[in-house]
């Protein structure tokens, strides 16, 4: 087979030249339509004819009368199967068909292969795709982490600042409730009866009192007889009955003290949960 002399899309050399490949725009032109009107092109004017026949006519004999099989370097291409048919050629088969034919499956193979490759490339983009989501989710999982702690630690300020400002008002109306009395003192102070400057605001206060002053004089009596013993005042077994009782009557005031101690406590946060919706301060 040789190139046909002149063609209008094949040089003597082999180049091939059709308007679609001039005109080449990426990505609207494609292999595939490259493909299309190659075969368009080389059905109404092939560039190949038989060598065998000497024909001084340029152009090409008609193949439809050629009874020789085409050239086995042809037909051992290995190339896959075509698209255009699964028949094997025949004797009579047209030479132009046969070239056009193993033309479009080796243009098939490359664009097989390039999508291969195309394909491991974006199968390896989305690897790396699914690693970076795979980090930013934990990243959003750590930072969400942080954001609840943080409102967890401003729920419990509040509250804080809401008992703060709770003791604040308790202490606030406390010291308006004695402004006079301070004022009296102040006016009085030759005539000052120091039993009389404080006095209990409840019954719980006043047991306090009582029992918190009985542990300090028993405690204070103790001590007394502990230099006494050290100096001989006091003979031993009547230091030792004296402290037994003393330490019973101590543990009896320390144990009311702390039973009125818990009542108080109850009924202060009773009292600020009373105040709390009055208060301008609560959330």
């Amino acid at each position: 087979m040789i190139i046909k002399r002149p063609h209008p899309h094949v040089s003597p050399s082999g180049l091939v030249s059709i308007p679609y490949l001039q005109n080449w725009i990426y990505p609207s032109s494609n292999l595939v339509d490259l493909v299309v009107n190659l075969g368009s092109a080389f059905s109404h004017d092939p560039p190949l004819y038989s060598q065998r026949r000497s024909n001084p006519n340029p152009n090409p004999p008609n193949y439809g009368q050629q009874q020789q099989p085409p050239p086995p370097r042809l037909a051992a291409a290995g190339y896959p199967p075509s698209p255009y048919g699964r028949a094997q050629p025949s004797q009579t088969e047209d030479a132009a068909e046969v070239y056009r034919r193993n033309a479009v499956n080796k243009l098939v193979e490359m664009v097989h292969g390039d999508i291969v490759k195309m394909r491991k490339e974006r199968e390896a983009e989305m690897e790396g795709l699914f690693s970076a989501q795979g980090v930013l989710r934990k990243r959003e999982e750590e930072v969400n982490k942080g954001l609840k702690e943080m409102q967890d630690e401003k729920e419990a300020l509040e509250q804080q600042l809401q008992v703060v400002l709770m003791s604040t008002d308790v202490l606030a109306g406390w010291v308006r409730e004695n402004e006079e009395k301070i004022k009296n003192l102040g006016n009085n102070n030759d005539n000052v009866d120091v039993d009389e400057v404080f006095h209990c605001a409840d019954v719980l206060s006043k047991q306090m009192l009582d029992c918190t002053a009985a542990d300090l004089a028993i405690e204070d009596v103790v001590y007394s007889l502990d230099k006494a013993l050290q100096e001989g005042a006091v003979p031993f077994d009547q230091y030792l009955r004296n402290v037994r009782l003393l330490s019973r009557e101590q543990f009896f005031h320390k144990a009311t003290a702390a039973k009125v101690r818990a009542a108080q406590m109850q009924a202060q946060v009773a009292s600020m949960a009373a105040r709390a919706p009055h208060s301008h301060y609560a959330p």
